[in-house]
This record gives C-alpha cells, structure tokens and sequence, in this order.
C-alpha cells in the first residue's frame, strides 16, 4: 500500500478527516466546558473557584492532538497556557500566584452556541481581593472555528469595565498571554517570529508588532500557535513581551506613556480583541500574515 494512501486511511480511521465544515461542539462539565472539532476533543475552558484565574488548556494542535501551550512548567508557576490578568492593579496581583493577592473571579461562564460550524462561550468575570474594592468587571466572547482541518482558530472578545479609578503601574504582567509547549520553544529548536521577520527573543522583546507565531517540529510534523492583536485595540499594536523559554503577550502595561503608570477613569471600557490561531506548518507554510489579513478587516 502507498504511503499516502495509508495515511489518508489512517486519519479517516481517526475522525481527522470529514466530509463538508467541521462541527465545532462545547459541554460543560462542572467548572469546566470542553470543546471538541469533528468529535476531536480541542481544548477546555477552566473556571473553578481555587484558580487565579479562567484559563484555556490544553490547547491541541489539529494534527498532533497534543497541546500547544503548557501549564505552570520550570520556574514560573504563573504561566497558565493560554490565559488573561494583569499584576499591580490598585495594589492588587491579578496575575501571579496567591489568591489572597486578587483573583479574576468568573460569574457567568455559559455555551451560548454550540454544535455547527462554531461555539460561543461567555463569561462575566468579576476582579477581586478581600478588603479592597473591585477594581474591574470583565465580559468575554470566545468564538471557536476551524477554518481548515491544519487551522483552528479562538477568537477573544474581551471588555473591560473599570468599577472604580484604577492605576496600573508599569509592569511585564498585562493582559493577554501564552505559555507554549516546550517542545516549539526556542530554547528547544522552535522558532519566535513576528510579523516583520524578526525571531527570537532578543529581537522581538519589546518590538511592536501585528502578531507572533511560535513553531516546532513534532512527531507529526510541524505545527504552531500565532496570536493576533486586532487593529482595534488600545495600544495597537502593543509591544510584546517575549521570552525563548516560550512566553508570548502583547503587553502595553509595560511600556506605559509616561513610563509610570495606565490610569482609567472609573465607567471607562476598553474593548480587547485577540485571534489565536493554532496551525499546522511553519507560518509561512500557514500563512499567518495572510490570516492576519483577514483579521484585520473584520
């Protein structure tokens, strides 16, 4: 039997391959909600009440089946796959380890679509520490696609509601990050690289740029995770916070305007929105600059 033959039978055999869009489907089960893409489990929303905060893992890449992200590996416990906080607001630490530091509480976590071509999840999540007034309310959207059967997609719709005045003061723990696996690190043979060609960490660190893709060779070939920044965005495009051990944010807290501090009125939104893109092959191979596109005109 020819190779390609035998491979197209086996991912037949697997439930890799399906006839007509892939039927995205979510369940919840406790403090959690899975979701799965042509019966293929995905990735999981978690919310129990002994987190720091609501988080994604694990993360699957579409061909390996293994996840993209890692959990609170070496020497930074904080690191939580694919996850949103930020540390130093109004003295609290929405971010790092220790409960009593302040927590991202979720209240409302919900399917509101599910079982066709994608699934919603949303949440209401509440920003809090004992003895201190909540500082922000957060509302998601996360709507989960798969484009192709080599691309899934999440894509985060986050508004920020300031409950009090609030001051963030200038720190690398802001907002939207990933933890990937570390197998596709650059400490381990991956490849870092943004949207103007620059890689790695000495490179991209602090380097204001659309998106950023993180590669690797597995088993299976090569697969990645890209997170996009949408034009919309205050502080688009932020800078990114970047380490070759496999950490990427776009993180605007840390290069704040007068190089202090973020302030926010009490009442103001700000409305977030991020695309992550979970690929197989490299990024050109993916052609995240071309997703980017995409993106960006929606």
């Amino acid at each position: 039997m020819k190779k390609s033959i035998f491979i197209a039978l086996l991912a037949c055999s697997c439930g890799m391959l399906k006839a007509g869009n892939p039927e995205i489907s979510a369940v919840r089960t406790g403090s959690r909600i899975d979701v799965t893409v042509s019966g293929n489990f995905f990735t999981s929303y978690h919310f129990p009440e002994d987190e720091k905060y609501p988080f994604f893992f694990p993360v699957n890449g579409p061909v390996s089946g293994g996840s993209m992200t890692s959990m609170r590996n070496g020497i930074w416990p904080h690191h939580t796959s694919l996850f949103f906080g930020c540390d130093l607001v109004n003295g609290g630490n929405y971010w790092q380890e220790g409960l009593e530091r302040g927590r991202i509480i979720s209240i409302g976590a919900r399917i509101t679509e599910t079982g066709g071509e994608r699934a919603v999840i949303e949440d209401e999540c509440i920003w809090k520490r004992p003895d201190a007034e909540a500082p922000i309310l957060d509302r998601r959207k996360i709507t989960v696609t798969a484009p192709s059967a080599t691309l899934y997609q999440l894509d985060f719709d986050i508004e920020m509601e300031m409950l009090t005045d609030v001051t963030i003061l200038k720190t690398n723990h802001s907002l939207f990050s990933a933890r990937v696996a570390p197998d596709i690190s650059v400490a381990q043979g991956g490849t870092m690289v943004n949207a103007e060609g620059l890689e790695g960490e000495k490179a991209t660190f602090g380097a204001a740029s659309p998106w950023i893709d993180c590669h690797g060779a597995r088993k299976t070939g090569i697969e990645g995770i890209a997170i996009l920044q949408h034009p919309s965005n205050p502080w688009f495009p932020s800078p990114w916070f970047t380490r070759d051990y496999g950490f990427i944010s776009p993180t605007p807290m840390y290069w704040p305007a007068d190089d202090q501090a973020t302030r926010l009125k009490k009442g103001e939104k700000i409305a977030l929105r991020y695309r992550v893109l979970v690929h197989a092959g490299d990024t050109r191979q993916a052609d995240i600059a071309g997703e980017y596109e995409k993106y960006r005109a929606k």
